[in-house]
């Protein structure tokens, strides 16, 4: 057993959770995670790699009662924050009193489909909610691998499954929301 499922285990059993032993352990891999989430951002964004393991570990780490049965299950509850946590960021940038995600531009090169990457992020989000609807569980893989940056290999892990099930799960679920999008919009 690792490290890191050992600690969570002990916190578990009662003992009050070691958040800077945990910490230390995991947050090279959350700002890996964090990095490769914010690489698909468009260039611009105002939230950072650091601030989103920042914010997430916080999120995790705040109810003191709140236990994880081992490693995956941690990696997947801080994929989870991270999806909220973009998603929040995605809708406040998006509201009229911060400016509706407007821009300048020449009135010339005006494309009046064109939508903003939070407004991508949110149309997302709603294919999500939709998706997890019917499809529950490989609702959960789309957040680890599109909001926390989970590799195949790394949910196969995760979810205990093989890399295969993840990449058939995958495949799957970016058509049907490819499919959402197109009907929706």
């Amino acid at each position: 057993m690792g490290e890191i499922t050992l600690i969570l285990q002990d916190a578990g059993c009662g003992d009050k959770l070691p958040a800077q032993e945990l910490l230390t352990l995991v947050y090279e891999q959350l700002r890996r995670l964090a990095a490769a989430r914010m690489a698909r951002e468009a260039p611009g964004q105002t939230l950072q790699a650091t601030a989103l393991v920042h914010e997430a570990w916080l999120r995790l780490v705040r109810d003191e009662n709140r236990t994880w049965e081992n490693r995956a299950h941690f990696f997947s509850a801080a994929s989870e924050a991270m999806h909220r946590i973009v998603i929040e960021n995605a809708r406040r940038k998006s509201r009229l009193k911060r400016g509706g995600g407007r821009q300048r531009v020449d009135i010339s090169e005006i494309n009046l489909a064109e939508t903003t990457p939070d407004d991508k992020i949110l149309m997302i989000d709603e294919g999500l909610e939709a998706f997890q609807a019917e499809y529950p569980k490989i609702a959960h893989l789309v957040v680890m691998k599109f909001f926390g940056g989970l590799t195949n290999e790394e949910a196969a892990e995760t979810l205990g499954v093989t890399e295969r099930t993840v990449g058939r799960q995958w495949a799957f679920a970016k058509a049907w929301l490819l499919n959402w999008i197109r009907e929706s919009f």
